[in-house]
């Protein structure tokens, strides 16, 4: 373990870093993987960073839960159950993981906690990336209903915001088109 990271995680697509607005403009939806699941020390490692996302009141409120093979088929029954057919897209990626946002019970805290966790959902996906992974965030909807949350061990005061799904890249994925900037931002006098 080195910087309470261990040391079995997968090195950087390169010898530097992915510069940061490269890893931005390039990080792309992925939903073909390969079949290996990603290396717990990889995943740690990605914790970590997530762990740096701006959070009013540092108050840690991501929690992710990386589904094993007995969850994912929890999982897998909850969101057949709900809506036939949909359980079969939880196999897509190797590797699953639920992010959640710890809940106070404050209306206000729990927005700021709720966008916070977003943040490090993020982080994740884009620190995957620069690590030459593919990913996809998925809300999931069985993940709101009691089945849903029993299976994957979502307690009363975490609110679930999605299913990251990770693994080795099968294909490469097109630019989608982008808004120009002019098209969402104003400058206020």
């Amino acid at each position: 373990m080195i910087g309470g990271v261990h040391s079995s995680v997968r090195p950087l697509a390169s010898s530097a870093a992915m510069d940061v607005a490269e890893a931005i403009r390039t990080r792309r939806t992925h939903k073909a993987f390969g079949p290996e699941p990603v290396p717990a020390g990889t995943l740690r490692e990605l914790f970590e960073l997530a762990r740096w996302a701006p959070n009013h009141h540092s108050t840690d409120p991501w929690r992710f839960r990386v589904l094993g093979p007995q969850a994912r088929e929890r999982l897998k029954a909850a969101a057949e159950a709900a809506k036939p057919g949909s359980g079969a897209k939880l196999d897509r990626a190797p590797t699953l993981i639920v992010a959640g946002a710890q809940q106070t019970g404050d209306a206000a805290q729990d927005r700021e906690d709720v966008l916070a966790t977003a943040v490090a959902a993020y982080i994740v996906l884009l620190a995957a990336h620069a690590r030459g992974l593919a990913g996809y965030w998925r809300t999931l909807a069985v993940l709101e209903t009691p089945d849903g949350r029993a299976a994957v061990g979502l307690p009363d005061d975490e609110t679930p915001l999605g299913l990251l799904h990770l693994g080795d890249p099968r294909q490469e994925q097109r630019v989608p088109p982008r808004a120009p900037v002019d098209a969402f931002a104003t400058f206020l006098d």
